[in-house]
Parts: structure tokens; sequence; C-alpha cells
């Protein structure tokens, strides 16, 4: 498996994990949990940029966005 759909699994993985996170009975718990999510987000796609550049990133980190919450 290339370095890209590894960073792009890690990236769903996140982007799971904060949609479960939306979805729990603790609200301000899930709140730092999300943003911690996004933050992680965040540094995946900046290693992502490095890769593939940063349109490319950004267009990965929101398709696996939209596939995972959606």
């Amino acid at each position: 498996m290339s370095e890209v759909a590894l960073l792009r699994q890690q990236i769903e993985m996140e982007c799971e994990a904060m949609k479960h996170a939306m979805n729990s009975f603790r609200v301000t718990a899930s709140h730092d949990i999300i943003n911690n999510r996004y933050t992680s987000i965040g540094d995946i796609q900046e290693q992502l940029a490095v890769i593939v550049g940063e349109q490319e990133a950004a267009k990965i980190a929101v398709e696996a966005y939209i596939q995972a919450i959606g």
C-alpha cells in the first residue's frame, strides 16, 4: 500500500472516530474529541501535501470526510 493510501486511510479512521464522537451522549467530551480529530486530520493532510501537493491533499481529505460523515 502506498504512503498516500495509508495517509488517506488514517484520515478516514479519524473521520469515523469523529462521527462516532458526534453521536455520543457526552457533549463536552465529544467537543474536545472532535477538535482533536480535526487537528489530527490537518496534520495528516499536511503530510499528504508534501507528497501530492496542497490541492490534492485537500481534495483527498475532503473526499474522505464526506465518505465517512456523509
